[in-house]
């Protein structure tokens, strides 16, 4: 049967990109309130698409965008593979960057581009066509749940509430993400890694109003001197994220994990071309890829402070804040980096200059091995694919829902993402080639097929019962 589900992907590319297109025309970004229709709109065109599919859908509200969660007919003695994505994405300013507009898709040069591409309705879809293509030759081999949820790119609040809740409907053998990209052009991959998170926000409060620079220069604090020192304390000269005990946890890379790594042949001098940089840097001691894939860190997000706009304004501003993110590596307690980091900014801040704190995401890393029977299939499966055996790598991002899925559900989570490391999620003039799309459909379709062969993890997981359509 799978020989004859390839034919269909291969067969159906035209209508593929078609139908990417009118996803991604749809503007679903979750952070900003003006587009909850939008938000509305996309989930309800999702669950069209996978109706059409002959699944179970239902567009579930979660307490803050919904979800869309969608089930083949399952039957007893299959596999249960739960597939999760995104449908929400990142706002597209600046505007003026992008050289087609971001909600408008556009296929040059043999890729789509429109903000969402990669991350990740084009991912998703690319899974929806490999489904598709399954029903129309009886229906995949194993018992498929879907969670798509539209509020990734907002950490995913209500995610947690939401499986909480509705555990037995999303009980499964082994989760599925395609929310990763490959090593590079050409070099298929399977993801066995991600950093967590712990994003902050900080808000320094002095006057109870803007002050004249030259009546109350120097007489008293500004909030954007103050913030301006306390991130400037947050590294030491050689890199290191300067907060007690930040460390003190972190896993060291395993010596087969630095020989592998140094097999890929990774180019640095090449990937500091590509950003436009004169040479690279980081932590000291460390190359590039141990960096971005197993060494934790700290980043300003974002900074807001006095006058902005054009020519002088002679202020001192009565409030600053910043964003701040942290990634964190496989045995780092996210919440007690997040408090490690409050406490410390208290002590450094001056004491006439208030300091409060928000958190926007908590998230731990995460870790499959790699010799896992799910990983050998997954494996097959890529290969099958992109027709090439995947490299096995780690991701500096963070995806908090595999720690939720391990934790909630006690599965294992397959990261096969099928993108581009320079497909520019998050910036302007995002992409996703349509070869990718076209062999990431290929991939998904013969996943299923091999993860139909994996030991089920629990016999008794509930199987719905036949719909009669």
């Amino acid at each position: 049967m799978l020989p004859e589900v390839l034919q269909t992907i291969d067969s159906r590319r035209h209508q593929s990109v078609s139908a990417l297109t009118e996803f991604l025309s749809i503007p679903s970004v979750s952070t900003k309130p003006d587009h909850a229709a939008d938000m509305r709109r996309a989930a309800q065109w999702l669950a069209d698409q996978l109706k059409f599919a002959c699944l179970d859908v239902s567009v579930m509200p979660t307490g803050g965008h919904p979800a869309v969660v969608a089930k083949n007919r399952h039957q007893a003695g299959r596999t249960t593979v739960l597939l999760y994505g995104h449908y929400d994405v990142q706002p597209p300013e600046p505007l003026g960057l992008w050289t087609t507009p971001p909600f408008e898709p556009t296929v040059r040069d043999g890729a789509i581009y429109a903000r969402g591409a990669a991350d990740d309705k084009g991912q998703v879809w690319a899974h929806v066509e490999a489904i598709l293509a399954w029903q129309a030759h009886g229906g995949p081999p194993v018992n498929l749940t879907l969670l798509i949820e539209g509020e990734e790119e907002i950490g995913s609040e209500n995610l947690e509430a939401f499986v909480a809740k509705h555990k037995a409907d999303f009980a499964a053998d082994i989760a599925v993400v395609s929310d990763t990209n490959q090593f590079a052009r050409g070099v298929p991959s399977i993801t066995y890694g991600l950093r967590g998170l712990a994003y902050m926000e900080i808000f320094l409060t002095a006057a109870s109003h803007d002050l004249h620079s030259g009546l109350y220069g120097g007489a008293v604090p500004n909030p954007a001197n103050v913030l301006s020192e306390l991130l400037a304390s947050l590294h030491t000269s050689d890199g290191k994220v300067n907060l007690p005990h930040f460390y003190d946890e972190v896993l060291e890379l395993s010596q087969a994990e630095r020989q592998m790594w140094e097999g890929l042949g990774f180019d640095e001098a090449a990937f500091a071309r590509e950003l436009a940089l004169p040479f690279l840097s980081g932590e000291n001691g460390f190359t590039t890829l141990q960096r971005k894939w197993a060494r934790p860190t700290c980043d300003i997000n974002g900074l807001t402070s006095g006058y902005q706009g054009p020519g002088a304004k002679t202020v001192i501003p009565a409030q600053a804040s910043a964003k701040v993110s942290m990634r964190l590596v496989p045995n780092q307690d996210p919440a007690k980096i997040a408090a490690a980091f409050e406490e410390t900014l208290r002590e450094r801040c001056l004491k006439n200059v208030q300091i409060k704190f928000a958190r926007h995401g908590l998230a731990p890393a995460a870790l499959v091995p790699i010799d896992s029977a799910a990983m050998k299939l997954a494996a097959e499966a890529v290969a099958a694919g992109f027709g090439k055996p995947p490299i096995f790598m780690r991701e500096g991002g963070s995806i908090p829902v595999v720690g939720l899925f391990k934790k909630e559900l006690g599965v294992d989570t397959l990261l096969v993402g099928f993108g581009l490391p320079d497909d520019r999620i998050h910036s302007p003039n995002e992409k996703l080639d349509l070869e990718c799309l076209f062999a990431g459909s290929r991939t998904a379709a013969v996943l299923y097929e091999r993860l139909s062969h994996l030991p089920r993890r629990d016999k008794s997981l509930p199987v719905l019962p036949a719909r009669t359509r």
